[in-house]
């Protein structure tokens, strides 16, 4: 039995037209003879209205009940593709999580997978039925519904995709592939033809929102190759592998934007041992990811402490921080939500010099001030003003030669 497990995205079945789409394309695939496991976002925007829906309720809607409520789009979308698939005269089932087994911990709104039961997946497919699992979501072992954060499909898709054994995987979207920017920003972005799983992470992990991180590193773990292509063509698309030729010799493969972040400052931190670790042990203990980390030089005991987190973790983390902030007796919180950090991401900087003074210059020449840099091995990220962001990603994208 070949298998072929495909993702479908929100924007590729935003709508009726989209969704008989997707059914022939899933069924010309059936015709040549692949057992098909497909994964389905909600409708188009459908997420972010049952978010401003809850809003409408309370400011701070239990993550249980946000995953209740959440959950139900892709049990909208699943359906339907099963009608119209049955449609066309194939055979279809539509599945919840929770029915074909996707097991997870207790993370309301972020759940981990522990564990798939594919025997479901398994005997459906053996009847010869197509099987559309609805992405996004788990259950727990008290039977509450899980959801696995933004761009969780990708992930249902690829645990799927290593519980079936399945000899491929496609993630549809609404771009033909993965590029070395944002074409939204620089129209001569290029489509990479093929990425590493170590660039794709840090490129998701940076802003670039192809594809969810966390699937990524799922990907990496089983080596699954990831082929992700446009719902809207048949054209070739990007392959995400173990390894891939760094293309034409660029040493970068790619610059990300991310204008989600804030950054916050505690000011006049006594400059202790441990004390960092105090404050951040705390934070880490709500589960907001903090990024960039920045201590200034002490001045008579005292120092100025920054760091970044996620925009829509901001309140939470500010809260948390000012408790630190007095229990310490640091001075008083600042908080920016005006920034923006612009990356670059590829393996060729391992042995390249001078890429990190490239940047730098690049923003330099455009007058962008840099308030804070972090690095990694195959990456280098600038925290700048936000109304300079997209000015910043041309700047850089063209320095390294993306635009000749």
């Amino acid at each position: 039995m070949k298998i072929m497990v495909q993702k479908f995205g929100g924007s590729s079945v935003e709508n009726p037209e989209r969704i008989k789409r997707v059914a022939e394309r899933v069924v010309s695939c059936r015709k040549k003879g692949w057992s098909m496991v497909v994964v389905v976002s909600a409708l188009g925007d459908t997420t972010d209205e049952l978010i401003e829906l809850a809003s409408q309720i309370t400011d701070n809607p239990p993550a249980r009940e946000m995953d209740m409520l959440l959950s139900t789009g892709e049990q909208i979308s699943v359906a339907l593709l099963a009608m119209a698939i049955q449609e066309l005269g194939y055979d279809a089932i539509s599945l919840t999580g929770a029915q074909v087994g996707i097991m997870t911990d207790k993370s309301h709104t972020k759940a981990k997978i522990i564990d798939i039961g594919a025997s479901r997946i398994k005997k459906e497919l053996e009847k010869g039925r197509v099987v559309i699992v609805a992405g996004f979501q788990g259950v727990t072992e008290d039977q509450d519904i899980t959801t696995l954060g933004r761009g969780g499909s990708d992930l249902t898709a690829v645990a799927l995709a290593k519980a079936v054994s399945a000899d491929t995987c496609e993630i549809y979207t609404d771009v033909e592939g993965i590029y070395t920017t944002d074409p939204r920003i620089v129209p001569q972005a290029r489509k990479l033809k093929a990425i590493t799983y170590d660039e794709m992470l840090e490129m998701a992990s940076l802003g670039a929102q192809v594809m969810q991180a966390r699937s990524i590193e799922v990907a990496k773990k089983f080596d699954i190759p990831l082929h992700v292509r446009s719902s809207f063509s048949f054209n070739e698309g990007t392959l995400i592998l173990k390894e891939a030729d760094i293309m034409e010799d660029f040493v970068i493969s790619g610059v990300t934007l991310n204008k989600n972040e804030a950054k916050i400052t505690v000011c006049d931190v006594p400059d202790k041992p441990g004390i960092a670790a105090k404050i951040f042990k705390e934070v880490s203990k709500t589960g907001v990811n903090v990024d960039t980390i920045v201590q200034n030089v002490s001045r008579k005991g005292y120092t100025d402490l920054s760091f970044t987190v996620p925009l829509a973790d901001l309140n939470k983390a500010r809260s948390l921080t000012e408790k630190i902030a007095r229990s310490i007796e640091a001075g008083g919180i600042l908080e920016d939500k005006e920034i923006a950090r612009v990356s670059i991401v590829g393996v060729g900087m391992k042995t390249h010099p001078g890429v990190a003074a490239n940047m730098f210059e690049a923003l330099a020449d455009k007058k962008i001030n840099i308030s804070m840099i972090t690095t990694s091995e195959i990456s280098i990220s600038c925290i700048i003003e936000k109304k300079n962001a997209e000015k910043a990603v041309r700047a850089v994208h063209a320095k390294f030669g993306f635009g000749k």
